[in-house]
């Protein structure tokens, strides 16, 4: 029996503009049709997957339930009150986990591009796990990669290698002499072990960790899809990754190769490595053109963007921000962000495009006393009711069917319909269709912020 253990935490920074804080990688579609956690949970249907849980933070909660939901793959969702590293969150997972199954701990934003390669080193690696060995998963290098840890390869033991020792980010020279030696392999961040031999070694090497784990999960509530733990207990939960509280500790370390394409998507650079790509080895995606450019990666978003006479540059433009690198700088992407958060640009923590649990909105327009935003509703949805204390709003229907409580007034309203709603009425939106509701609204007053929001009854659990 197999639990997966999916880690959706992280904000991406170093993919910044299309990763961001409040909508990281994790959660974008970078590599076909299917964001990246969903392409993490499609690729376990050929294992032997009991139950799953993927753990995650407050803010992409919704998120992490919506993407699930439509790949029908919702499991279980436990919500960490603050980032405390990868060994508290699988410590939760272990102490939540029933019948002490076997937890597969991955990360939702790896691409793996050969499938079943994945599964057979998952499948090869499960007798090493229920003999109480606690395995990690080594990539074969196929380069001498220096944004990566080394795992160094012991004497033979039945599909794997007793670990000799973790290697943190080697320097060039030495990451050749790994590459050369053939005795070294990626360390993946991927595991598998049973649940209770995790916390057998976490209480022996890391009882600060193990106790307030224990403590926080004790009190554990279900709310909505969610887990929710004891937060005050969770937060003097010391942080600490499982390398450093327990593989590089333990006797009972394993590795079992894994050749399978697996890439982390740690930057630009790293996206083009793996992306398909011209006879010029350009790799676009969106509405691009290229002329006598080449080994450049550039994504358009919603217009045409197009390069001449361009070599080993990124070009990313979103609704709101345009990036453009050297493949050699794209690590310096997140610089950018930092810069952003420290000057309170929302640029660093939300697109243009807002997505909530009921839907979305754009802001196409804003000025001086004005705010122009396209909302989208999903079918059986509803908006909090609320009220704001310094706009008034006006709402067109585009298309669809809503339902408005405007003040005592509650009605319908279709295609080409509106309604006003003037400071301090209470309000509500819904869409009781079949089909997406789409309305324009127009704000307009002396203060727009999302914080000017008061919310009497809001069906999403939200303050």
């Amino acid at each position: 029996m197999i639990k997966a253990v999916v880690m959706a935490g992280g904000s991406g920074t170093r993919l910044w503009p299309l990763s961001r804080a409040g909508h990281p990688k994790q959660f974008l579609k970078l590599i076909g049709d299917k964001s990246m956690l969903q392409s993490t949970m499609k690729r376990l249907e050929c294992l032997d997957i009991s139950s799953s849980v993927t753990i995650c933070n407050e803010e992409h909660r919704f998120f992490v339930a919506e993407q699930l939901r439509e790949i029908d793959k919702l499991g279980s969702i436990l919500l960490e009150p603050i980032g405390r590293n990868t060994a508290p969150a699988i410590a939760l997972a272990a102490f939540s986990a029933d019948d002490d199954p076997l937890l597969l701990v991955l990360a939702a934003d790896h691409v793996i591009q050969d499938e079943a390669a994945f599964t057979n080193a998952i499948n090869d690696a499960v007798p090493l796990a229920e003999s109480g060995k606690l395995v990690t998963f080594g990539v074969v290098p196929n380069e001498a990669h220096t944004g990566y840890g080394y795992i160094k390869m012991g004497r033979p033991v039945e599909s794997g290698f007793v670990v000799d020792k973790f290697v943190e980010k080697p320097s060039n020279e030495v990451a050749h002499e790994y590459l050369e030696s053939k005795g070294y392999l990626w360390n993946s961040g991927m595991f598998l072990f049973k649940a209770s031999r995790y916390l057998e070694e976490l209480k022996k090497f890391r009882p600060d960790i193990y106790h307030a784990c224990s403590a926080s999960i004790v009190s554990m509530v279900t709310d909505l899809d969610f887990l929710r733990i004891n937060e005050e207990n969770f937060k003097a939960c010391p942080s600490e990754s499982i390398d450093y509280a327990v593989m590089e500790k333990t006797a009972d370390a394993v590795v079992v190769p894994m050749d399978a394409g697996w890439c982390d998507i740690g930057s630009w650079s790293s996206l083009w490595d793996i992306s398909d790509k011209d006879s010029n080895g350009n790799a676009s995606q969106g509405d691009v053109l290229l002329h006598n450019s080449s080994d450049c990666y550039v994504r358009a978003d919603k217009r045409l963007v197009s390069a001449v006479g361009l070599n080993d540059l990124v070009i990313v433009d979103t609704k709101d921000a345009l990036l453009v690198a050297h493949k050699d700088s794209v690590q310096d992407a997140k610089i950018i962000a930092q810069k952003l958060k420290k000057e309170s640009r929302s640029e660093w923590k939300l697109h243009r495009e807002v997505h909530r649990p009921w839907g979305k909105y754009d802001s196409i327009d804003q000025g001086e006393r004005y705010q122009v935003k396209r909302i989208t509703v999903k079918p059986g949805a509803k908006l909090s009711v609320q009220m704001h204390h310094h706009r008034a709003e006006h709402w067109v229907v585009v298309s669809g069917s809503a339902k408005v409580t405007n003040g005592e007034k509650t009605f319908l309203l279709s295609e080409n319909e509106s309604t006003y709603i003037p400071i301090g009425v209470i309000h509500a939106l819904e869409n009781p269709g079949k089909v997406d509701l789409e309305l324009i609204e127009v704000q307009s007053g002396s203060y727009l912020g999302e914080d000017d929001i008061v919310r009497f009854d809001d069906r999403y659990g939200r303050s």
